[in-house]
């Protein structure tokens, strides 16, 4: 068990989205495609492995030890997978779940654990149930090689995070090209963050869930231009895999084809020249423009909301959905960032819109999020 925190490759294999025999079915994974997939990925040298205990509720976990586990030899690989303990009833529910992990998977250790999803009021979970200890003591214990932890949050709050638990080897952020300026994601403030703290970076969502890889066709000519050969995808990967203090970037893959165009894409992997760089970057204007809000997440609007909506991560959602097109999407994202004060909370008592530096008509778009999100 000497392999370093850092593996060779930064392509890391995302277990969220397996290839299923049944759509309806989360647990019904293609075993026989899944092998074929771990094949592709082994077979060009990547080693890095990413699940979690609630994926495909379970099963990921458990088809991670027949298609890989079973398969290799356990020092040619790493698995990472997470303990979502604020979903947990009790603190020994939470505590169970990294045995649970390591049966499925038919492993006595797991190279990377991490605390799934801490943030916000999340994160009195993980304390109230001592899990930063517990990951700790089963570090020590041999079970576990690396403690980190996942997060969807800002940058003040991986700050605070990382301030209160030095003892944490590596983070797992949200970072892509569309979040790299944005005021509300700060994912270039995130790395800056992990980077000041000596944690190298997992990150996740490197296509923001697909939607660079299905650009308007007005940013994707912006792309073509520069490099008509590479997919809308390769560019996504590419801005992520070229970032220093990046343990490993996520790919979900759900087919064989997806693994192998993946793999190709990383085995041809090159920083962007300077061409390219301008039409990403104009790509991204593009996109930019296309969000109608001009929301710059100054949180004026949130201090004293008697409602305690979440207008800004709202404000975001509605734009993202206006650039993507995609409303299942940014629906989805809602169901869980919008939880703690939803847009149907409002009381249009009209103190956000005071506070707005932006002049938004708040009120309006938060019906307009309610009647397309809830």
């Amino acid at each position: 068990m000497d392999m370093p925190l850092i593996p060779a490759s930064k392509m890391g294999f995302g277990c969220m989205r397996l290839p299923l025999l049944d759509e309806s079915d989360q647990a019904s994974i293609d075993i026989e495609q899944f092998k074929q997939m771990v094949d592709v990925f082994m077979g060009a040298g990547n080693t890095y492995f990413d699940t979690a205990f609630v994926y495909h509720d379970g099963a990921s976990e458990t088809a991670l030890g027949e298609a890989l586990v079973a398969r290799y030899p356990r020092d040619s690989f790493t698995l990472a997978t997470k303990c979502l303990a604020w979903a947990m009833p009790d603190a020994d529910s939470a505590k169970k779940c990294l045995d649970v992990s390591l049966e499925r998977m038919g492993t006595d250790y797991v190279d990377y654990y991490l605390l799934h999803n801490v943030g916000g009021k999340r994160t009195a979970k993980f304390d109230e149930y001592g899990m930063w200890e517990f990951a700790q003591e089963q570090k020590a214990a041999g079970k576990i090689r690396f403690v980190g932890f996942s997060m969807h949050d800002d940058a003040a709050c991986l700050e605070e995070l990382l301030t209160t638990h030095p003892e944490v080897d590596f983070v797992q952020l949200q970072v892509n090209y569309l979040d790299w300026g944005d005021p509300h994601n700060e994912a270039a403030r995130l790395m800056e963050v992990a980077a000041a703290h000596g944690k190298p970076a997992v990150i996740m969502e490197p296509a923001r869930g697909g939607r660079p890889c299905n650009l308007p066709e007005v940013a994707a000519e912006a792309l073509a231009a520069a490099n008509p050969e590479a997919s809308q995808a390769q560019w996504a990967y590419r801005f992520c895999w070229n970032l220093p203090n990046v343990l490993a970037v996520l790919s979900g893959m759900s087919t064989l084809e997806q693994a192998r165009e993946n793999v190709a894409s990383y085995a041809a992997n090159a920083p962007f020249d300077s061409e390219e760089k301008a039409a990403l970057d104009k790509a991204v204007g593009i996109l930019r423009s296309l969000a109608g809000i001009p929301c710059t997440a100054c949180n004026y609007c949130v201090k004293g909301c008697p409602s305690n909506v979440q207008i800004p991560q709202i404000m975001e959602l509605l734009n993202l959905g206006d650039i993507t097109g995609d409303l299942a999407f940014a629906r989805d994202l809602y169901s869980w960032q919008a939880a703690e004060g939803k847009a149907s909370s409002c009381i249009q008592c009209g103190l956000c819109e005071t506070m707005c530096p932006q002049q938004i008509d708040i009120i309006h778009q938060l019906e307009r999020a309610a009647e397309l999100y809830e």
